[in-house]
């Protein structure tokens, strides 16, 4: 990656990072790309690439350069091949679709990438001095640690980059016990919710089945909204500024999934069990409440996460599930409080 710590430019030197901090471009750009003057020859230039070769199996680009190594094209090897030898480099070479910065955070530059379709994105300073290029490999590299990273924070696990079966023992209990801790001193929350209507339970001992099912699928909701915004925003789809268009979106798709599935729940309750009209009525109503909430949760959380600062994921299924399992309860025992005078 970066193995030279001084470029030579003009008779003057500029040093880079010798040292580039993680997650950063710094850390996995190649520093090395074939340099090409503007005023060469296209024969010169293929010259000059025989002479040299590529730093890299995945490079398939050369980048002009002025003296003082300002970036100011790129010249694919395809254009190369099939441009006549006598024109000039800049001629034939095209503008980059996108720069970065050596401190810029990787995950952005496999953002680029994929956002314009580039095989390479060259690594600039704040002059425009080309610095290093970021290749296809290494931008798969950081969307495949970023997704690893994501999915052990949606499952409640701290981040680790050794492999599992590499991992002692007692580092997998350390990077689970805290959130595994946290989210049972959190359900505590659910559980003081069922106590305090203990009454209404007793009074209507059947209401008691439905609590894991409403549950359930409130936290199944909750997860597909988070899952689908925090992709989005992983991926730029998503920015602060679109939350009224997102609740929105969401808030649709709660009210058409949450009828779905009370209408469905209603008909099972009154065709394939002996609950009482009333209690078929009160579980129906309170899962499309349930599923609304879910959605609206799952969609709000990881966009506040996002502008807090904090990284999305952390408000995934664990944080949601909790949330929802609340509202859910709360629904359900004032709904049965209206209809059943519980």
């Amino acid at each position: 990656m970066m193995n030279s710590k001084t470029y030579f430019v003009n008779s003057k030197t500029y040093s880079a990072p010798t040292e580039p901090v993680r997650d950063t471009v710094g850390a996995i750009m190649w520093d090395r790309p074939v340099v090409l003057p503007p005023l060469a020859r296209i024969n010169e230039a293929i010259e000059r690439l025989r002479q040299v070769g590529l730093p890299h199996p995945s490079m398939n680009s050369c980048y002009v350069v002025a003296e003082d190594y300002t970036l100011l094209g790129v010249l694919g090897l395809r254009d190369m091949l099939l441009t006549r030898g006598g024109v000039r480099v800049e001629a034939a070479m095209t503008r980059p679709f996108a720069t970065i910065q050596p401190e810029d955070d990787q995950e952005l530059a496999a953002q680029l990438m994929e956002a314009f379709d580039l095989l390479e994105l060259p690594v600039v300073d704040k002059d425009n001095r080309l610095v290093g290029v970021v290749t296809a490999d290494e931008a798969m590299g950081v969307l495949q640690e970023e997704a690893t990273e994501d999915m052990e924070m949606m499952a409640a696990i701290t981040p680790s980059e050794r492999p599992y079966l590499d991992t002692p023992v007692w580092r997998i209990f350390a990077s689970r016990i805290p959130w595994l801790l946290l989210l049972m001193l959190s359900a505590a929350f659910t559980g003081a919710i069922i106590q305090h209507f203990e009454a209404a339970l007793a009074a209507q001992v059947a209401l008691t089945a439905f609590i894991p099912m409403l549950m359930d699928t409130g936290g199944n909701c909750g997860s597909q909204s988070s899952v689908t915004v925090i992709r989005g925003l992983s991926l730029g789809q998503i920015r602060f500024g679109d939350w009224l268009r997102v609740l929105w979106k969401e808030l649709r798709v709660g009210l058409l999934c949450g009828a779905s599935l009370a209408a469905v729940n209603l008909l099972r309750l009154t065709l394939l069990t002996a609950v009482s009209p009333a209690v078929a009525a009160t579980v129906s109503l309170t899962l499309a409440v349930t599923v609304l909430a879910a959605k609206l949760v799952g969609c709000c959380l990881p966009i506040l996460a996002k502008r807090l600062g904090l990284d999305p994921a952390v408000m995934a299924s664990p944080f949601i599930t909790t949330l929802v399992d609340a509202v859910s309860l709360l629904a359900y025992f004032g709904m049965a409080s209206l209809l059943l005078g519980v």
